[in-house]
């Protein structure tokens, strides 16, 4: 059996590869980014952007020799070269539409917990829009409807508990609804056993465990699985969460991916609860308890390592990109004069105040790229050759710069390291 699975690079949906590979399902996988290396046997790359395939035609040749298809794909707002519109909607419409052409009878859709119920934010009224596309067709459809998904590998909203875990002190966001939170290998299980050739079709089924948390509960059960002590609860203000969302959609339209933006704020607000026991009725599969499933696999070094990380990353890279567009504005600034001095006393001549201005402007250019999501890898690079540079240059024409008290040279190598730890983390997934 020929699977066809979009979105697997995601959490839900590189799950659902390795569990349908492991039980001998020839898969092709549709991502915007296909890895650099990976294991060929039964596995198949396809590289495309979902927002770009709104035709039904454009999915046809994808679909030859396919014989079921799992639409794992999803995004949590509107971004740079990202419309939930296209992505839940208009693509998911294309492809039932060509689907129903080349004869591929098994879909199996991943939409969202409650968004039938009054969606305020674009993420439930899109994806809603993709249900009605799947549920009015005559597929065999399978309409899943997960939760908050947990699991061992984290990536959005599920790194970000596991970042809140690493909190001594836990900022509560107001106004969040209560939250039954779902185990990735449930989800992948359930995949797994609507793909075989004898399960139910025409189905919606809510992915949900099988208990009522708040947002604080969950984040303490994970910080008591890092084998930390209670964090100190402290309400966050509205205002100071509306601030939070705010600095998350700008950042989003920088091209990262926080989790709490605006479209969160609603969807944290309704909360993300419903009713396993169909899901269980209908499959076996019970859905195992956040504490059974974290008891069940002890936290490790690299759990902890991840989750402090996670909090430290975006910070670091802010600070770094500040420092370069500090460095480069004081140079062009205030600095500018005592450059000039400097490159003089260095031998650079009429040259200096010219040498000067190219270094402020440099130094400029990449603090403010390193916050372009796009540019970052590559800023980051230009802002360690850079510095090399400095260190070089200034070796050569002022090498009493090694001695100096506040050791202006010797400064320089914290920040490259800096930027190489912003280099090994930069992925997200």
């Amino acid at each position: 059996m020929r699977i066809f699975i979009i979105g697997g690079t995601g959490l839900i949906g590189s799950a659902i590869v390795a569990h349908a590979r492991s039980e001998g399902y020839q898969v092709v996988v549709l991502a915007r980014r296909v890895p650099a290396a990976f294991v060929p046997n039964g596995l198949s790359w396809l590289k495309a952007n979902l927002a770009e395939l709104t035709l039904p035609q454009q999915w046809l040749e994808h679909l030859r020799g396919i014989d079921a298809v799992v639409n794992c794909a999803g995004i949590l707002q509107d971004a740079p070269g990202e419309s939930a519109r296209q992505v839940h909607s208009e693509a998911v419409k294309a492809l039932v539409s060509a689907c129903q052409t080349m004869g591929v009878r098994r879909f199996i859709h991943f939409s969202a917990v409650g968004v039938e119920r009054e969606g305020e934010s674009a993420f439930s009224r899109t994806k809603q829009e993709g249900e009605s596309w799947v549920g009015t067709s005559d597929l065999d459809w399978v309409i899943l409807r997960p939760s908050v998904v947990l699991g061992r590998a984290a990536y959005g909203g599920s790194a970000a508990v596991r970042g809140l875990a690493a909190l001594p002190v836990l900022p509560t966001l107001p106004q969040t609804g209560p939250l039954q939170v779902v185990q990735l290998d449930d989800v992948a299980a359930t995949v797994m056993f609507f793909l075989r050739t004898d399960a139910p079709a025409r189905v919606t089924l809510e992915l949900v465990g099988p208990q009522r948390l708040s947002l604080s509960a969950v984040v303490a059960l994970y910080r008591q699985w890092f084998g930390w002590r209670p964090a100190r609860l402290v309400a966050l203000s509205p205002w100071a969460a509306a601030i939070l969302y705010r600095l998350g959609d700008i950042a989003g339209w920088l091209g990262w991916r926080p989790p709490l933006r605006s479209n969160a704020r609603l969807e944290l607000r309704r909360g993300a609860i419903g009713d396993p026991g169909p899901w269980t009725e209908l499959t076996g599969i019970r859905p195992r308890p956040l504490a059974q499933a974290l008891a069940a696999a002890p936290a490790s070094v690299q759990e902890r390592w991840f989750a402090r990380l996670y909090v430290l990353k975006p910070i670091l890279i802010a600070a770094i990109a500040l420092f370069w567009m500090i460095t480069g504005l004081l140079s062009l600034g205030p600095g500018y004069a005592n450059g000039v001095d400097l490159m003089q006393e260095g031998g650079a001549g009429r040259l200096a105040g010219a040498a000067v201005i190219a270094g402020g402007l440099a130094d400029l250019a990449i603090g403010v790229a390193i916050f372009f999501r796009r540019a970052t890898k590559y800023a980051l690079w230009a802002g360690i050759a850079l510095a090399a540079f400095y260190a070089v240059m200034g070796t050569l024409l002022l090498p009493r710069l090694w001695i100096e008290p506040l050791g202006p040279l010797l400064k320089i190598w914290p920040i490259v390291l800096l930027m190489a730890v912003a280099l090994a983390i930069l992925r997200d997934r």
